[in-house]
């Protein structure tokens, strides 16, 4: 390992106001860095069964050895115990954190304690100061938050400001936290764990260089990545129109989840498409440091002033396929104007955008079929497409104005448990489902995923490739291919590596850009590696109460043929066994 500061973990206390540094040089040797230090750093620090509000719940941020080294290696790992699942929470961003970490002069940073009353940290390389942020506190914008601490705070150009809205101060369990405006640690609500801890925001500055253990072979392999990122075909489709090139081709093969899931195409695809997005809306393209490919798109909404009818505003949207899947064809709305107005409230209020859209679908069948009514809703009727009256409901979702808004706060789960309607409640071991109804291999993903995401496995993809290939999905095989890659997937977010990057970040290529690292690993002991991560996840899952047999199939997703036809609770059931069942073999 040719870099010391990766190797220094800052641990923050929050009620005592104290930190402090300890070089961890055993977990960043051993598990390289990102979710590998992260997973272990989470079983040391986060006591057995606590309430994922309890001031001892850590939040831990790690970066890997790649950071502010080679190209695309860009995201930031964050791990804690998720008030939304109550279980493990592992949230993935990019923007400017993993570099600001890293040029502090930190592999890792460990927070936890509570603030009696609202901070923020500043943290400076070896400096960290506990700022006062009750005059941040109930400001309604996530954007206004980050713009006053960039007045006021130093080393513009080389920071972070990672910070949470309103939800996650109101612990919406499913709050995010923002960085650099349009980026998200999005999932499993790491936005209310900062908010039950009082922690409106985080700033990270550095200027620390990094040392490099072979710079010859450095220089060469960062030419043949940097090449492979900008002249890629495959890469070239994230700068171009992003992933919501996903929405057309997906609407095609009817895996494309539509008002709820009653249906699995969308007769306004082509409204909320990328190539409609990109010709009618798309105003800037920007990158994650360090990532030559920019997938980052923005929406320009030109808006006349209220008072003024010749003046205008322009407020810009960030969009990607799973909020455009979560608040377009799952809320049934062809208005893309009004879409991407619902799109900046949830980002202004610090919502994930998959839950929130998600919920929201579960209530709009609610009360379609009467299971709620206004009395519940506090007169809003929630109808198909009628983004006004979301972006309503978001507001009483942060606010909680009632029981119904409080149980909606904590997800479409725990809201059809109260109210009914569990049986198109589309939520996976808690969490709500992302955008992909493409067959099997995708929900037993979800099932046995540890976020019960999509980016676990990802089975939505074998499940497109075996269509293709007219290929029969056994459940034996759908397990093979999920533990392969699940395996796999923890290097990558040990480096930490974009996934959008992993047919760049092959095996043979991670070798060697360890090597310049100072890292000597052969491709068989990171196989290795990767699958004593994924079980030190499982670990932690089982420790904190996680049982598979208890795992829940929503009715729904047997209703709505998928491109393989319709599913089986037997035959989901079957793989997500033997899921388990691999795992204490291997």
């Amino acid at each position: 390992m040719s870099d010391k500061f990766l190797q220094n973990v800052l641990y923050i206390d929050l009620a005592k106001r104290l930190f402090w540094v300890e070089n961890r040089r055993d977990l960043f040797e051993k598990y390289i860095g990102g979710v590998g230090v992260a997973t272990q750093l989470l079983l040391e620090e986060c006591p057995k069964n606590i309430d994922p509000f309890d001031p001892e719940n850590p939040i831990i941020f790690a970066v890997g050895p790649l950071t502010c080294v080679y190209p695309l290696a860009s995201k930031t790992v964050a791990m804690f115990k998720s008030p939304h699942t109550g279980n493990l929470g592992e949230s993935h961003a990019g923007g400017r954190s993993a570099i600001a970490i890293r040029s502090a002069g930190y592999g890792a940073i460990v927070i936890k304690g509570a603030s009696e009353t609202p901070i923020y940290l500043s943290i400076h390389e070896n400096k960290v100061y506990f700022r006062d942020a009750s005059i941040l506190w109930g400001v309604r914008s996530t954007f206004t938050v980050g713009r006053i601490i960039r007045e006021v705070e130093p080393g513009a150009g080389v920071r972070t400001i990672m910070r949470i809205g309103r939800a996650g101060e109101n612990l919406v369990t499913y709050a995010s936290v923002i960085t650099e405006t349009y980026r998200h640690f999005g999932r499993l609500g790491l936005g209310a764990v900062f908010g039950s801890k009082k922690l409106k925001a985080i700033l990270v500055s550095g200027k620390h260089s990094i040392s490099i253990a072979d710079k010859k072979l450095y220089r060469e392999l960062y030419d043949e990545i940097y090449d492979a990122a900008v002249k890629s075909p495959l890469m070239r489709k994230y700068h171009d129109l992003g992933t919501p090139a996903n929405i057309l081709p997906l609407n095609e093969l009817g895996a494309l989840p539509t008002k709820n899931l009653k249906q699995s195409k969308f007769e306004y695809a082509e409204n909320i498409s990328g190539e409609s997005l990109a010709e009618r809306y798309l105003g800037r393209r920007i990158a994650c440091s360090n990532c030559p490919v920019a997938c980052i798109h923005l929406a320009a909404l030109r808006e006349p002033y209220v008072d003024e009818p010749y003046f205008y505003k322009t407020t810009w949207v960030s969009y990607d396929y799973e909020p455009l899947f979560a608040v377009g064809s799952m809320l049934g709305g062809s208005d893309v104007t009004g879409l991407l107005k619902l799109l900046d409230e949830i980002d202004t209020e610090g919502l994930d955008a998959m839950s929130t859209g998600v919920a929201l679908a579960w209530a709009t069948e609610a009360m379609e079929k009467g299971i709620i009514t206004k009395n519940e809703t506090l007169g809003l009727e929630l109808k198909w497409g009628d983004y006004e009256t979301y972006r309503e409901a978001v507001k009483k979702i942060v606010n909680q104005p009632n029981e119904f808004y409080k149980a909606l706060a904590k997800g479409a789960e725990y809201a059809s448990s109260i109210y009914g309607g569990k049986e198109f409640a589309l939520t996976f071991g808690g969490n709500e489902m992302p955008g992909y109804h493409t067959g099997p291999a995708a929900y037993v993903g979800f099932l046995t995923g540890a976020r019960h995401s999509h980016l676990d496995s990802a089975g939505y993809s074998y499940d497109q490739k075996a269509f293709k290939a007219q290929e029969t999905l056994t459940p034996q095989k759908i397990v093979d291919h999920l533990v392969k890659e699940e395996s796999w997937r923890q290097i990558l977010a040990s480096l930490v590596v974009c996934f959008f990057a992993r047919n760049i970040y092959k095996p043979e290529i991670v070798v060697k850009t360890l090597k310049t690292m100072g890292y000597e690993l052969t491709i068989e002991e990171l196989n290795k590696l990767g699958k004593e991560i994924l079980k030190a996840k499982y670990e932690f899952k089982f420790r904190e109460g996680f049982d598979p047999n208890k795992l829940r199939i929503p009715k729904r997703i047997l209703e709505t043929p998928t491109p393989h036809g319709k599913l089986t609770e037997e035959q989901i059931k079957r793989a997500v066994n033997l899921y388990f069942e691999r795992l204490k073999e291997d």
